[in-house]
């Protein structure tokens, strides 16, 4: 069986406002359960995919802000 992952994910949030989107982070991070880990990096692969160069950089700060605590 082909199962993409991936393509899925992308699917069922598809069409989403930004409020559901942001349930949908929340949700998982709340949760905390392993299996929502894919989800999150699927979301983030877009969010970086559709960022420009300020922007990631931007990310990477925060990212490295967060992980000194």
């Amino acid at each position: 069986m082909n199962f993409n992952l991936r393509h899925a994910i992308i699917q069922n949030v598809s069409g989403n406002t930004q409020e559901q989107l942001e349930d949908t982070i929340v949700d998982a991070i709340q949760v905390g359960e392993e299996k929502m880990l894919p989800g999150l990096g699927v979301l983030f692969e877009v969010i970086w995919l559709n960022a420009d160069q300020q922007k990631r950089q931007m990310m990477l700060e925060t990212l490295e802000e967060g992980l000194k605590r």
